[in-house]
């Protein structure tokens, strides 16, 4: 078996099941979405219902922005090319889901497992709370091993999963973590409440 079909293999299972960080690969996890309109409901992957949040405003205040540098920067420039290219507005880059995603990010590369359960047995809601965001629906990509910001997203854009969360309109902001070693990366995407 060629090395390319051993990859294409080795991804399309990673779409139905957490990867193994391990396994040396680059990889992408199931992605994860959350809603909180009127009751807690949690999504892997795909939504089950019809019903969604109503877009809300656009952020309402400049300190909910935070500045964006090298490889976080990049994924969003991206995140936001892709939006646009659906007719989607594009994400603010917000201080709480970057503070969220980062640590995230340190904590699956501390313990080299990607998986969208923190090492303290968290879900992406319960990280996002404790980082002070108020969320009314959230998503989370996550992914390890991909040494640039293209390749990554290249990785999240090729996942219908993950494609989804990206290109969700009704999403208004972002925070994006990195860290090593193993390159982790964690978008989280939000709609404050």
């Amino acid at each position: 078996m060629s090395k390319h079909r051993r990859t294409r293999n080795y991804r399309r299972i990673t779409v139905a099941a957490l990867a193994v960080a391990a396994v040396g690969v680059p990889s992408v996890a199931m992605a994860c979405r959350g809603e909180r309109p009127y009751e807690a409901r949690h999504f892997h992957h795909h939504r089950t219902g019809t019903a969604s949040a109503a877009p809300a405003a656009a952020p309402k205040t400049a300190a909910s922005a935070a500045p964006a540098s090298g490889a976080t920067a990049r994924v969003l420039e991206l995140v936001n090319k892709e939006r646009g290219t659906a007719g989607c507005s594009p994400l603010a880059l917000n201080a709480k889901l970057t503070k969220a995603a980062q640590a995230h990010s340190k904590d699956m590369a501390d313990h080299h497992n990607m998986s969208h359960t923190g090492s303290d047995g968290s879900d992406p809601g319960a990280r996002l709370t404790r980082a002070g965001y108020h969320w009314n629906s959230y998503g989370e990509n996550v992914a390890y091993g991909y040494a640039t910001p293209e390749s990554v997203m290249a990785g999240w854009m090729s996942s219908p999963g993950h494609k989804r969360n990206i290109l969700d309109c009704s999403f208004k902001e972002i925070g994006v973590g990195l860290a090593q070693p193993g390159n982790y990366w964690t978008q989280d995407f939000g709609t404050a409440s």
